[in-house]
């Protein structure tokens, strides 16, 4: 890497740019042209990033400056540097989620014919009646009444419930002491109640918080009750193992997992009006500093939004229910190794359906000539039917190795579960390699056929979870294509044990040498941009944090390579330097689905154009401490497709948004061109291949029959 390129002042800081990510979701909770359920959705997904940014950044930079740890990150930033902007930051966007919510969503709900009762002393004699009776015959006797003294020492508060601390003073004692007391609101039962109303003409709830905190005084009887407030605290989430020591990594996961419910605290928050003397002894009993305390103007934790969302009869102010097209080639077949024997088939989720993968290894367990089945899991659903059918191919006599990564993080638990019952249907469970994680998303059935074994393979840029492959962009690959077949076997003979081959066909494995591919490929478009050829390069992720990758990508850019970045989160990466990236554009898209998917185009000379898909970003972790895959796109008309997904992309002049010099982002200028939204666009896309099977069906030419 050429020292030119390594300048701080060259890279963006990578917690603030996951910052502005989170700033772009709440644009669209702000966005009144998006319907008002969908943005109540929105400002509910930036409190639940926040949360998990604290748990785990934040986390992480306080375990830096506890450790008095001085280095600076790639833009020139120590730990408590980047502490002291994130506060600032998050204080700022913090207020600007609860104007959004008091100023605009709020009367926007009552307009719509619901009302969100957050005082309880606003309640009618008649709601407050119900109300009471609700709370007697269904919360009171769920609920835990905790009071601190002498003999009762402060309780432990569990990592992001919410709760209620109330000051109390010893009924007709005039020279009583406070006392302190904390109740939990119980997680077991719904946030929001609804309050009947016999007009009908206006729907209206409560919040669970609200209804305990009027019916506090029935929790302490001796006690008056002199005020009550919520609160809510978010502790160090992010736990190291060391692997080399851990005799059972299963059993050391289990164990840290607890550990999560009483680790440092590194935010509290607290209702805005909350007493002094309670806010003091929060603010003691949690050690937490004054810039971690968040004045709440409004419900805490508006993750309950997404309740409010799901609530019946307001569908008029969501946007209509899609449902997943049929895969070109495959809707009504019978037989999905028949069709993948006919060439390789191409998956675009959640536009088309995620059936054929779930089929796939459905098949795959009830066929005869099946002997062997091989698959990676990193996050599934709750109720997966892919582990299901992985469970009945164990009992039906085949081979199945499964390798569930166990340090997904937040989803340990989960996989936990899965691998135990992978294990006890009889199948070999691998918990992923020592010091990496495994991200890649492979699967591969060994079949014998009339004229040998054949190998099908499923590659893809998503997690096998039925669930968000209706709410990610994510794109996959089923091929039996022979090269490929020996790589995927390659593959998880590495995994389960300690082979690695001398050469791959036509993956490309992190750690080993994906990193070096990318910057091969990079350089490559380079070096014809400086022999005086066409050079391009187009880049579709998550996350752009590498300073490697951004190094050559500026050295490309330098050369004259037209660089057209899509990265849905962080980048790290600058625009507009002089001389340095003035020929590379970034733009972030926001919308009803989570952008997901990672593509990888380069020009190459001669008009040999490559296209590949891929499980990693272009950050370190992915490079250098996960296990990740990358894989070509060669059949013409594959090609032709993934290249359309970032042509349209690239026209979005509706939901995305373009990084500027500064590092601000801003909706893109139409300037007379028609309003395009690429996700509305591939739903429109999709209706239209399976309307037509043949001839214009797979064209990169294609109008919907509305304007967006």
């Amino acid at each position: 890497m050429k020292d030119m390129y390594k300048k701080p002042e060259y890279y963006e800081n990578r917690e603030l740019s996951w910052l502005s990510f989170d700033e772009r979701v709440l644009g669209e909770a702000r966005d009144k042209t998006t319907p008002l359920f969908e943005r109540l959705k929105f400002l509910s997904i930036t409190a639940s990033n926040l949360d998990e940014f604290f748990m785990v950044r934040v986390a992480s930079l306080l375990d830096m400056v506890n450790a008095d740890y001085q280095g600076k990150d790639i833009s020139g930033m120590t730990a408590q540097e980047q502490l002291d902007a994130i506060h600032s930051r998050v204080h700022s966007m913090v207020r600007l989620q609860y104007s959004t919510w008091q100023r605009s969503l709020l009367p926007g709900l009552r307009q719509a014919g619901l009302t969100v009762i957050q005082d309880h002393r606003k309640l009618t004699r008649e709601q407050a009646a119900f109300v009471d009776d609700y709370f007697m015959a269904n919360v009171y006797p769920v609920l835990t009444p905790m009071a601190v003294d002498s003999s009762r020492p402060f309780p432990l508060i569990v990592n992001k419930t919410l709760n209620l601390g109330a000051l109390l003073k010893k009924k007709g004692e005039k020279d009583a002491e406070l006392e302190f007391a904390t109740v939990q609101v119980p997680s077991v039962l719904p946030r929001i109640i609804l309050i009947p109303n016999r007009e009908q003409e206006m729907s209206s709830v409560i919040l669970l918080e609200e209804m305990i905190a009027r019916n506090m005084q029935k929790l302490f009887l001796s006690y008056d009750v002199l005020c009550v407030h919520p609160y809510r605290i978010m502790r160090n989430a992010d736990f190291t193992i060391d692997e080399d020591e851990a005799n059972d990594l299963l059993k050391e996961i289990e164990k840290q997992l607890h550990k999560r419910q009483w680790g440092e605290v590194i935010r509290l928050e607290v209702d805005r009006d909350v007493d002094k003397r309670l806010l003091k002894i929060l603010k003691k009993e949690f050690a937490v500093k004054s810039d971690g305390i968040y004045s709440i103007d409004g419900p805490l934790d508006l993750t309950f939004l997404m309740k409010i969302y799901g609530l019946k009869g307001f569908g008029a102010y969501k946007e209509p229910k899609y449902t997943p097209q049929p895969v070109p080639g495959l809707s009504g077949r019978s037989d999905i190794f028949e069709a993948i024997r006919e060439g390789d088939i191409l998956l675009h989720h959640p536009y088309q359906t995620f059936d054929p993968v779930v089929d796939f290894v459905r098949q795959a367990a009830r066929d005869k000539d099946v002997l062997a089945i091989k698959q990676t899991l990193y996050r599934v659903s709750g109720n997966s039917p892919i582990i299901a059918a992985l469970a009945q191919a164990a009992e039906n006599g085949k081979q199945v190795s499964v390798l569930v990564e166990l340090k997904a993080r937040f989803d340990e638990e989960n996989n936990i579960a899965w691998a135990k019952m992978l294990e006890r249907a009889g199948c070999h469970v691998i918990y992923g390699l020592v010091g990496l994680k495994t991200h890649s998303k492979i699967m591969l059935v060994v079949r014998r056929e009339e004229d040998g074994i054949r190998r099908y393979v499923h590659l893809g840029t998503g997690n096998y979870n039925d669930s968000t492959a209706k709410l990610y962009t994510d794109m996959g690959l089923l091929t039996c294509a022979e090269p490929i077949g020996e790589d995927a076997t390659a593959v998880f003979n590495m995994l389960s044990g300690y082979s690695e081959p001398e050469s791959w066909n036509k993956l490309s494995l992190a750690p080993l040498w994906l990193r070096d591919r990318f910057l091969f490929l990079i350089r490559r478009e380079t070096a014809n941009a400086k022999n005086g050829e066409p050079a391009h390069i187009i880049a579709k992720m998550n996350s752009l944090c590498d300073q490697e990758i951004i190094a050559a990508l500026y050295e490309a850019s330098a050369a004259g390579v037209k660089i057209e970045l899509i990265v849905r989160g962080i980048c790290c990466l600058r625009v507009g330097i002089p001389g340095i990236s003035e020929n590379i554009t970034v733009r972030s898209i926001v919308g009803t689905f989570l952008e997901h998917t990672r593509i990888y185009y380069f020009l190459n000379s001669g008009g040999e154009e490559e296209v590949y898909m891929a499980s990693a970003d272009w950050m370190p972790r992915n490079l250098d401490r996960r296990v990740e895959i990358l894989f070509p796109v060669e059949k013409e008309e594959l090609k032709r497709e993934v290249m359309h997904v970032l042509d349209i992309q690239l026209k979005d002049t509706l939901k995305a948004q373009v990084k500027q010099p500064d590092g601000s982002y801003t909706k893109v200028k139409r300037r007379g061109q028609n309003a395009l939204c690429a996700q509305q666009y591939f739903i429109e896309y999709a209706k239209h291949l399976n309307k037509k099977e043949e001839g214009t069906a797979h064209s990169r030419v294609f109008i919907p029959a509305e304007p967006m």
